[in-house]
């Protein structure tokens, strides 16, 4: 009976591990292939910005699924449970968050819509620093030297980057598109600093306890709310009206028109999966860090696909983010040794010596 407890906790600690490398992976898909997909959308004709938006969060059926095949298996065990788990105040939160997603999109899609992704994911980067600010003002974020390290140089990366920028503006763009780009994916990085940590404080402060279904319902919720947003702005742009129409003048083909836009919603929904999983088992700084550090991975995935320029700046960066995304991990490892030692420590019977027996007690 004794060393029960000590084997649950140890199962539970490893079903967190493997639920935050899974998250990490979808986390890693959603992250390059999201940006990659809605730029070849644009690049091949496509000019939609409000149904690119929309595109980022309409994979929300995938989670419908998943929640019901978790609700059939709890059935098994209860036939009592509920077809979801969330309660009202985690509904709200979901639902504000879902809104400024939204927002987020609709920012986020001009962005790409006017500028490459080498440029768009150095501006992108940003959202770390905006990232590590709400996570402190929020849920009161705990800095180490590894992570305060892993945050300086990945801006760091990311400066590094803005050198020599205006070379890769693309030739049929506007410098008045360009300005805008730049300063609707500088809004979008603004945005989604303050989301992530956001998320994680609804976490902590709804008054039931977070599983991973419970996760997947808040992704839901979400994503619904985000997709309604930017589905009213597709009516007011009368977007649904010319899918056909451009499906039809699309230079890789009408059908690979519908496939570039099914996968697109695929790749965001893993994206958004992800980053909210990973501030289930861990931190919204770690979500943000891991999206930062994947920043100069798409920029070299642009460069082999879309032939952008690859100048020495963005080798830089891409060592300068792996550097920081190692320092971040060590730092973990070391804090996770550290409260293991503590935690045996307290356990142990010297530290816990037996009380003696007086008979005038």
């Amino acid at each position: 009976m004794e060393n029960k407890e000590p084997n649950t906790d140890s199962a539970n600690s490893n079903m967190k591990t493997s639920l935050l490398v899974l998250n990490c992976i979808l986390l890693c898909l959603g992250d390059c292939g999201g940006p990659l997909i809605m730029r070849l959308y644009f690049i091949h004709g496509g000019k939609r910005i409000w149904l690119s938006s929309f595109l980022e969060t309409a994979g929300w059926p995938i989670i419908l699924i998943l929640l019901t095949i978790t609700y059939l298996h709890r059935r098994k065990t209860n036939s009592q449970t509920n077809l979801f788990l969330m309660k009202p105040p985690l509904f709200i939160a979901a639902a504000v968050v879902g809104l400024l997603t939204g927002l987020d999109d609709y920012l986020y899609a001009i962005g790409v819509k006017f500028l490459p992704i080498s440029t768009l994911s150095l501006i992108i980067a940003t959202h770390l620093a905006f990232t590590a600010g709400f996570a402190y003002l929020l849920v009161k974020q705990k800095f180490t030297s590894y992570s305060i390290n892993a945050v300086v140089l990945l801006t760091t990366g990311a400066a590094v980057l803005a050198m020599h920028t205006s070379n890769d503006r693309p030739k049929h763009e506007s410098e008045k598109e360009y300005i805008l780009g730049f300063v609707m994916i500088l809004g979008a990085a603004l945005l989604y600093g303050f989301v992530l940590p956001l998320v994680e404080l609804s976490y902590k402060k709804c008054k039931q306890q977070i599983n991973y279904t419970l996760v997947m319902e808040y992704q839901l919720v979400m994503c619904l709310f985000a997709t309604i947003f930017c589905t009213v702005g597709m009516l007011v742009n009368n977007d649904f009206q010319v899918i056909t129409r451009e499906a039809r003048e699309f230079e890789l083909g009408e059908a690979k028109y519908y496939v570039v836009l099914v996968w697109s919603a695929i790749l965001w929904q893993f994206f958004f999966l992800g980053a909210i999983g990973v501030i289930f088992c861990a931190s919204a700084l770690l979500s943000g860090i891991i999206i930062a550090v994947l920043l100069p991975v798409t920029e070299v995935l642009a460069v082999l696909f879309y032939k952008e320029k690859f100048q020495a700046e963005k080798g830089v960066a891409l060592a300068l983010s792996l550097w920081g995304f190692v320092s971040y991990f060590y730092g973990e490892i070391k804090q996770s040794k550290k409260k293991n030692r503590n935690l045996e420590t307290e356990m142990s019977p010297q530290a816990n010596p037996p009380v003696p027996i007086d008979g005038n007690v």
